[in-house]
């Protein structure tokens, strides 16, 4: 596989193909389109657009003790630019998360009791980059999922994150670049290949994920990935994309007195 986006798309069904699942085992991601119709995309981006109205005119800084990203927009008024547990908020968002075909992704964490993450790690996430001048959130440098494991002193447990793409992104408009077949690296490699969310740069290995609004992909959390910044300025930049772990093992659910984990203390870096 080279460093463009010449990979197949699939079509997820109620359950998963043998070569969906091979194609996973090997390089990591899936990518499957369409998964929303277009009436589903307006539907979700209408919720997180009243999710925002409310979180604005309340003054919400954290939920369960994320910290809520805020920026400018392209006009200069404040938008929210990193959404936590979203669904929690909003009954059209909760019942997307209800969705039977998110259950079939489930064989691919290898492991017993699988589950979407609706009340665990940061809940639903509502990801909203735009490059104009104020914004705090124009992409993300490199990173794996499962450096929160990490951090908290835990064995890496399967994670799976899923993606729903609210907005087209082709390669042009920068988006999610992947190094395919990296959540098979050793430790040592998922501590120390890339700096952190510092290193920013194109990599000669990177696949660029191509998507049309209604997309969805799913990469496992061991697997390096960036967000590359859009070369564009203005509307033109806009991309939405929600984020829903899936996981497995304890459950462990946050609350509205859960403290700020540790790598979340290093979000005003990500610009």
């Amino acid at each position: 596989m080279s460093s463009h986006s010449d990979y197949p798309r699939f079509t997820l069904g109620s359950r998963l193909t043998d070569e969906q699942r091979e194609f996973f085992r090997v390089h990591g991601f899936l990518h499957f389109r369409p998964f929303l119709s277009p009436e589903q995309v307006q539907a979700l981006l209408r919720a997180s657009e009243e999710v925002q109205a409310k979180w604005l005119a309340e003054g919400v800084e954290k939920v369960n003790g994320v910290p809520i990203k805020y920026g400018k927009d392209v006009d200069g008024s404040p938008i929210v630019q990193r959404f936590a547990f979203a669904s929690h908020h909003s009954p059209v968002l909760r019942e997307f998360l209800q969705d039977p075909r998110f259950t079939s992704l489930f064989p691919l964490l290898e492991a017993p009791g699988g589950r979407v993450g609706e009340n665990e790690k940061d809940g639903l996430v509502i990801n909203h980059y735009v490059n104009v001048t104020g914004s705090e959130f124009s992409q993300m440098g490199w990173h794996t999922d499962s450096l929160r494991d990490v951090f908290y002193g835990k064995r890496i447990g399967p994670m799976l994150n899923v993606g729903v793409h609210l907005d087209g992104t082709p390669a042009t408009n920068g988006g999610l670049r992947l190094l395919a077949g990296t959540h098979q690296q050793p430790l040592r490699d998922m501590l120390f290949r890339k700096k952190y969310y510092k290193d920013v740069g194109p990599d000669d290995n990177e696949i660029a994920v191509e998507t049309e609004p209604g997309d969805l992909t799913v990469h496992d959390g061991r697997m390096w990935h960036r967000v590359a910044r859009s070369p564009l300025v203005g509307e033109a930049s806009r991309r939405r994309v929600m984020y829903v772990p899936i996981i497995s093992g304890k459950y462990d659910p946050k609350h509205a007195k859960s403290a700020t984990p540790f790598y979340l203390r290093f979000l005003h870096l990500v610009k």
